[in-house]
Protein backbone atom coordinates (compact mmCIF):
# COMPACT_ATOMS: atom_id res chain seq x y z
CA UNK A 1 0.00 0.00 0.00
CA UNK A 2 1.39 3.43 -0.91
CA UNK A 3 1.43 6.65 1.10
CA UNK A 4 -0.07 9.79 -0.43
CA UNK A 5 0.54 13.42 0.47
CA UNK A 6 -0.44 13.62 4.14
CA UNK A 7 -3.78 15.03 5.16
CA UNK A 8 -3.83 17.95 7.56
CA UNK A 9 -4.89 17.04 11.11
CA UNK A 10 -5.93 19.44 13.85
CA UNK A 11 -7.36 18.85 17.34
CA UNK A 12 -10.97 19.83 18.00
CA UNK A 13 -11.68 18.39 21.46
CA UNK A 14 -9.96 16.08 23.95
CA UNK A 15 -11.40 13.48 26.32
CA UNK A 16 -9.62 11.71 29.19
CA UNK A 17 -7.55 8.57 28.51
CA UNK A 18 -9.55 5.33 28.27
CA UNK A 19 -12.50 7.07 26.62
CA UNK A 20 -13.38 4.96 23.57
CA UNK A 21 -14.99 7.49 21.22
CA UNK A 22 -17.00 5.21 18.94
CA UNK A 23 -19.05 7.27 16.51
CA UNK A 24 -20.13 10.81 15.74
CA UNK A 25 -22.66 12.95 13.93
CA UNK A 26 -22.20 16.57 12.86
CA UNK A 27 -25.23 18.77 13.46
CA UNK A 28 -26.39 21.48 11.04
CA UNK A 29 -24.79 24.20 13.20
CA UNK A 30 -21.41 22.44 13.05
CA UNK A 31 -21.49 21.08 16.60
CA UNK A 32 -20.83 17.36 17.02
CA UNK A 33 -22.47 14.52 18.95
CA UNK A 34 -20.11 11.71 20.00
CA UNK A 35 -20.91 8.28 21.39
CA UNK A 36 -18.49 6.98 24.03
CA UNK A 37 -18.63 3.20 23.95
CA UNK A 38 -17.08 2.13 27.24
CA UNK A 39 -18.61 4.91 29.35
CA UNK A 40 -22.09 4.39 27.84
CA UNK A 41 -22.48 8.06 27.08
CA UNK A 42 -23.46 10.64 24.47
CA UNK A 43 -21.36 13.82 24.45
CA UNK A 44 -21.70 17.22 22.78
CA UNK A 45 -18.74 18.98 21.18
CA UNK A 46 -19.36 22.70 20.51
CA UNK A 47 -18.95 24.03 17.00
CA UNK A 48 -15.21 24.26 16.27
CA UNK A 49 -14.13 27.89 16.05
CA UNK A 50 -10.84 27.42 14.20
CA UNK A 51 -9.02 28.46 17.38
CA UNK A 52 -8.12 26.43 20.47
CA UNK A 53 -9.85 23.08 21.09
CA UNK A 54 -13.36 23.30 22.50
CA UNK A 55 -14.62 21.66 25.69
CA UNK A 56 -17.00 18.70 25.32
CA UNK A 57 -20.17 18.44 27.43
CA UNK A 58 -21.90 15.27 28.62
CA UNK A 59 -25.43 14.92 27.20
CA UNK A 60 -26.67 11.64 28.64
CA UNK A 61 -25.60 8.26 30.03
CA UNK A 62 -27.45 5.29 28.49
CA UNK A 63 -27.93 1.78 29.84
CA UNK A 64 -25.80 -0.03 27.24
CA UNK A 65 -22.51 0.59 25.46
CA UNK A 66 -23.11 3.55 23.13
CA UNK A 67 -22.36 2.70 19.48
CA UNK A 68 -23.83 4.07 16.23
CA UNK A 69 -25.56 7.40 15.77
CA UNK A 70 -27.66 8.63 12.85
CA UNK A 71 -29.74 11.76 12.21
CA UNK A 72 -33.10 11.02 10.57
CA UNK A 73 -34.50 14.54 10.46
CA UNK A 74 -33.16 17.87 11.70
CA UNK A 75 -31.85 17.36 15.26
CA UNK A 76 -33.53 13.97 15.72
CA UNK A 77 -30.86 11.34 16.40
CA UNK A 78 -30.96 7.61 17.01
CA UNK A 79 -28.23 5.90 19.03
CA UNK A 80 -27.68 2.14 19.02
CA UNK A 81 -26.38 0.36 22.09
CA UNK A 82 -25.13 -3.10 23.00
CA UNK A 83 -25.43 -5.07 26.23
CA UNK A 84 -28.37 -4.41 26.17
CA UNK A 85 -29.01 -3.99 22.46
CA UNK A 86 -31.40 -1.09 21.93
CA UNK A 87 -32.16 1.85 19.68
CA UNK A 88 -32.63 5.14 21.52
CA UNK A 89 -34.18 8.33 20.10
CA UNK A 90 -32.70 11.69 21.13
CA UNK A 91 -34.74 14.79 20.36
CA UNK A 92 -32.18 17.60 20.31
CA UNK A 93 -34.49 20.28 18.91
CA UNK A 94 -34.04 23.41 20.99
CA UNK A 95 -31.53 21.69 23.27
CA UNK A 96 -28.91 23.78 25.04
CA UNK A 97 -25.75 22.40 26.66
CA UNK A 98 -26.12 20.93 30.17
CA UNK A 99 -29.92 20.74 29.79
CA UNK A 100 -31.25 17.24 30.56
CA UNK A 101 -32.21 14.97 27.69
CA UNK A 102 -34.44 11.94 28.15
CA UNK A 103 -34.17 9.52 25.21
CA UNK A 104 -37.04 7.35 24.03
CA UNK A 105 -36.31 3.67 23.59
CA UNK A 106 -37.86 2.67 20.27
CA UNK A 107 -36.50 -0.88 19.98
CA UNK A 108 -34.98 -3.65 22.07
CA UNK A 109 -33.19 -6.46 20.24
CA UNK A 110 -32.98 -10.06 21.39
CA UNK A 111 -29.57 -11.14 22.66
CA UNK A 112 -27.01 -11.75 21.42
CA UNK A 113 -26.94 -8.68 19.25
CA UNK A 114 -23.88 -6.55 18.57
CA UNK A 115 -25.30 -3.34 17.14
CA UNK A 116 -22.55 -1.15 15.76
CA UNK A 117 -22.55 1.28 12.82
CA UNK A 118 -25.72 2.97 11.59
CA UNK A 119 -26.81 4.86 8.49
CA UNK A 120 -29.95 6.36 7.02
CA UNK A 121 -31.16 4.45 3.97
CA UNK A 122 -34.35 6.39 3.26
CA UNK A 123 -36.71 8.65 5.21
CA UNK A 124 -37.60 6.74 8.42
CA UNK A 125 -35.47 3.74 7.35
CA UNK A 126 -32.24 3.02 9.26
CA UNK A 127 -29.68 0.29 8.65
CA UNK A 128 -27.81 -1.12 11.67
CA UNK A 129 -24.68 -3.25 11.41
CA UNK A 130 -24.73 -6.21 13.81
CA UNK A 131 -21.13 -7.22 14.51
CA UNK A 132 -22.02 -10.39 16.42
CA UNK A 133 -24.91 -11.81 14.41
CA UNK A 134 -23.18 -10.90 11.13
CA UNK A 135 -26.23 -9.22 9.61
CA UNK A 136 -27.56 -5.81 8.65
CA UNK A 137 -30.84 -4.90 10.32
CA UNK A 138 -33.45 -2.72 8.64
CA UNK A 139 -35.33 -0.50 11.07
CA UNK A 140 -38.59 1.06 9.89
CA UNK A 141 -39.62 3.98 12.06
CA UNK A 142 -43.22 4.92 12.69
CA UNK A 143 -44.37 8.28 11.37
CA UNK A 144 -43.78 9.89 14.76
CA UNK A 145 -40.41 8.17 15.14
CA UNK A 146 -41.28 6.89 18.62
CA UNK A 147 -41.71 3.22 17.72
CA UNK A 148 -40.13 0.97 15.11
CA UNK A 149 -39.92 -2.52 13.68
CA UNK A 150 -36.76 -4.40 12.76
CA UNK A 151 -36.06 -7.09 10.18
CA UNK A 152 -32.93 -8.61 8.68
CA UNK A 153 -32.01 -6.56 5.61
CA UNK A 154 -29.04 -8.69 4.54
CA UNK A 155 -27.02 -11.64 5.81
CA UNK A 156 -23.67 -12.50 4.22
CA UNK A 157 -20.61 -14.49 5.26
CA UNK A 158 -18.40 -11.41 4.99
CA UNK A 159 -20.25 -9.86 7.94
CA UNK A 160 -19.39 -12.56 10.49
CA UNK A 161 -16.68 -12.01 13.11
CA UNK A 162 -13.52 -14.03 12.62
CA UNK A 163 -12.42 -15.58 15.94
CA UNK A 164 -9.39 -17.19 14.28
CA UNK A 165 -7.61 -14.09 12.99
CA UNK A 166 -5.42 -13.92 16.08
CA UNK A 167 -6.77 -10.55 17.25
CA UNK A 168 -8.62 -11.04 20.51
CA UNK A 169 -8.92 -9.17 23.78
CA UNK A 170 -10.92 -9.45 26.99
CA UNK A 171 -13.75 -8.01 24.85
CA UNK A 172 -13.61 -11.06 22.54
CA UNK A 173 -12.63 -11.29 18.87
CA UNK A 174 -12.63 -8.26 16.63
CA UNK A 175 -16.10 -7.47 15.26
CA UNK A 176 -17.38 -8.61 11.90
CA UNK A 177 -19.43 -5.97 10.08
CA UNK A 178 -18.64 -2.66 11.72
CA UNK A 179 -19.09 0.61 9.83
CA UNK A 180 -21.92 1.13 7.33
CA UNK A 181 -22.74 4.01 4.97
CA UNK A 182 -25.26 4.62 2.19
CA UNK A 183 -24.07 6.30 -0.98
CA UNK A 184 -27.38 7.86 -1.98
CA UNK A 185 -26.38 9.09 -5.43
CA UNK A 186 -25.30 5.65 -6.67
CA UNK A 187 -27.71 3.63 -4.47
CA UNK A 188 -24.99 1.52 -2.89
CA UNK A 189 -24.46 0.47 0.72
CA UNK A 190 -20.84 0.08 1.83
CA UNK A 191 -19.63 -1.67 4.96
CA UNK A 192 -16.44 -2.73 6.68
CA UNK A 193 -15.86 -6.14 8.24
CA UNK A 194 -13.06 -5.59 10.72
CA UNK A 195 -12.19 -9.16 11.68
CA UNK A 196 -12.20 -10.28 8.04
CA UNK A 197 -10.25 -7.19 6.89
CA UNK A 198 -12.56 -6.42 3.96
CA UNK A 199 -14.40 -3.36 2.65
CA UNK A 200 -17.62 -4.39 0.89
CA UNK A 201 -20.54 -2.96 -1.07
CA UNK A 202 -23.97 -4.03 -2.24
CA UNK A 203 -26.36 -2.32 -4.64
CA UNK A 204 -29.76 -1.09 -3.41
CA UNK A 205 -33.09 -0.95 -5.23
CA UNK A 206 -34.08 2.75 -5.01
CA UNK A 207 -37.81 1.95 -4.98
CA UNK A 208 -37.95 -0.85 -2.40
CA UNK A 209 -34.70 -0.06 -0.53
CA UNK A 210 -33.82 -3.75 -0.65
CA UNK A 211 -30.39 -5.15 -1.57
CA UNK A 212 -29.78 -6.17 -5.17
CA UNK A 213 -27.51 -9.15 -5.78
CA UNK A 214 -24.68 -10.24 -3.51
CA UNK A 215 -22.09 -8.04 -1.78
CA UNK A 216 -18.73 -7.64 -3.51
CA UNK A 217 -15.27 -6.88 -2.20
CA UNK A 218 -14.04 -3.33 -2.80
CA UNK A 219 -10.75 -3.70 -0.92
CA UNK A 220 -9.12 -6.38 1.23
CA UNK A 221 -6.34 -6.65 3.81
CA UNK A 222 -7.40 -3.44 5.58
CA UNK A 223 -8.34 -3.67 9.26
CA UNK A 224 -10.91 -0.89 9.01
CA UNK A 225 -13.42 0.30 11.55
CA UNK A 226 -15.56 2.98 9.91
CA UNK A 227 -15.31 5.36 6.97
CA UNK A 228 -16.74 8.28 5.03
CA UNK A 229 -17.48 8.36 1.31
CA UNK A 230 -16.80 11.07 -1.28
CA UNK A 231 -19.09 10.27 -4.19
CA UNK A 232 -17.78 13.25 -6.17
CA UNK A 233 -14.23 11.90 -6.23
CA UNK A 234 -15.26 8.24 -6.14
CA UNK A 235 -13.23 7.40 -3.05
CA UNK A 236 -13.75 6.26 0.53
CA UNK A 237 -11.63 7.14 3.54
CA UNK A 238 -11.31 4.21 5.97
CA UNK A 239 -10.28 4.60 9.61
CA UNK A 240 -8.02 1.68 10.52
CA UNK A 241 -8.37 2.22 14.29
CA UNK A 242 -5.75 -0.19 15.69
CA UNK A 243 -3.33 0.74 12.86
CA UNK A 244 -3.60 4.48 13.63
CA UNK A 245 -4.20 5.55 10.04
CA UNK A 246 -6.72 6.61 7.42
CA UNK A 247 -6.66 4.79 4.09
CA UNK A 248 -8.11 6.14 0.84
CA UNK A 249 -9.79 3.51 -1.34
CA UNK A 250 -11.11 4.13 -4.88
CA UNK A 251 -14.77 3.11 -5.21
CA UNK A 252 -16.13 4.46 -8.46
CA UNK A 253 -15.88 6.13 -11.81
CA UNK A 254 -14.73 9.41 -10.28
CA UNK A 255 -11.53 7.80 -9.03
CA UNK A 256 -9.67 7.20 -12.30
CA UNK A 257 -6.00 6.88 -11.52
CA UNK A 258 -6.56 6.69 -7.78
CA UNK A 259 -4.86 3.96 -5.79
CA UNK A 260 -5.41 2.56 -2.32
CA UNK A 261 -3.06 4.55 -0.12
CA UNK A 262 -2.48 5.85 3.39
CA UNK A 263 -3.42 9.52 3.62
CA UNK A 264 -3.03 10.04 7.40
CA UNK A 265 -1.03 8.27 10.08
CA UNK A 266 2.12 7.50 8.09
CA UNK A 267 4.35 8.78 9.53
CA UNK A 268 2.82 8.22 12.98
CA UNK A 269 0.77 11.16 14.27
CA UNK A 270 -0.06 11.41 17.98
CA UNK A 271 -3.30 13.22 17.13
CA UNK A 272 -4.55 10.15 15.25
CA UNK A 273 -4.11 7.25 17.68
CA UNK A 274 -7.01 4.83 17.44
CA UNK A 275 -9.19 6.51 14.76
CA UNK A 276 -12.64 4.93 14.96
CA UNK A 277 -15.09 6.86 12.79
CA UNK A 278 -15.23 9.69 10.26
CA UNK A 279 -17.96 11.99 8.96
CA UNK A 280 -17.93 15.03 6.69
CA UNK A 281 -18.41 18.49 8.09
CA UNK A 282 -21.64 20.32 7.33
CA UNK A 283 -20.12 23.51 5.90
CA UNK A 284 -20.95 24.40 2.27
CA UNK A 285 -17.49 23.32 1.03
CA UNK A 286 -16.72 20.58 3.55
CA UNK A 287 -17.93 17.51 1.67
CA UNK A 288 -14.96 15.63 0.28
CA UNK A 289 -12.50 17.97 1.99
CA UNK A 290 -13.09 18.39 5.74
CA UNK A 291 -13.96 15.40 7.93
CA UNK A 292 -14.21 14.95 11.68
CA UNK A 293 -12.68 11.82 13.16
CA UNK A 294 -13.04 10.22 16.58
CA UNK A 295 -10.16 8.39 18.29
CA UNK A 296 -9.68 6.24 21.39
CA UNK A 297 -6.11 7.26 22.20
CA UNK A 298 -4.77 3.72 21.79
CA UNK A 299 -7.20 2.02 24.18
CA UNK A 300 -8.22 -0.70 21.71
CA UNK A 301 -4.79 -1.35 20.19
CA UNK A 302 -3.43 -2.21 23.61
CA UNK A 303 -6.44 -4.42 24.43
CA UNK A 304 -5.86 -6.38 21.22
CA UNK A 305 -2.06 -6.46 21.65
CA UNK A 306 -1.57 -4.97 18.21
CA UNK A 307 2.01 -5.18 16.88
CA UNK A 308 3.66 -1.79 16.86
CA UNK A 309 1.60 -0.36 19.70
CA UNK A 310 3.83 1.69 22.00
CA UNK A 311 1.56 0.78 24.94
CA UNK A 312 0.91 4.45 25.67
CA UNK A 313 -2.68 5.51 26.34
CA UNK A 314 -3.23 9.04 25.11
CA UNK A 315 -6.27 11.29 25.45
CA UNK A 316 -9.13 10.35 23.16
CA UNK A 317 -9.84 13.07 20.63
CA UNK A 318 -12.09 14.50 18.00
CA UNK A 319 -9.88 15.84 15.22
CA UNK A 320 -10.46 17.72 11.98
CA UNK A 321 -8.88 16.04 8.97
CA UNK A 322 -8.33 18.07 5.81
CA UNK A 323 -7.81 15.72 2.87
CA UNK A 324 -6.41 18.40 0.58
CA UNK A 325 -4.03 20.28 2.89
CA UNK A 326 -2.93 22.64 0.15
CA UNK A 327 -6.46 24.08 0.21
CA UNK A 328 -6.83 26.81 2.90
CA UNK A 329 -8.78 25.62 5.94
CA UNK A 330 -12.09 27.26 6.69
Amino acid sequence: MTTAAPAGIGPIASFPPHFFLENLAVRADGSILVTVLNHKQLWYVPTPSGGPPVTPVLVHTVDGFAMGIVETEPDIFYVSTVDQATLERFDMRGWVPVAPVTPTRVLTFDQPAGLNGACLLAPRVILLADSLAGVIWRVDLADDGLTATASVWLHHHSMAPDPDNGLTSPLGPQPGINGIRHAARTNVVYYTSTGQKVFMRVAVDPATHTPVGQPEVVAADITADDFCIDENAGVAYLTTHTDNSIVRVPIGAGAEGATTCVVAGDPFNEQLVGPSSAVWGRGPADYGHIAYVTTDGGHTAIAYHRPGSDEIIRPARVVRVQFDPERPAR
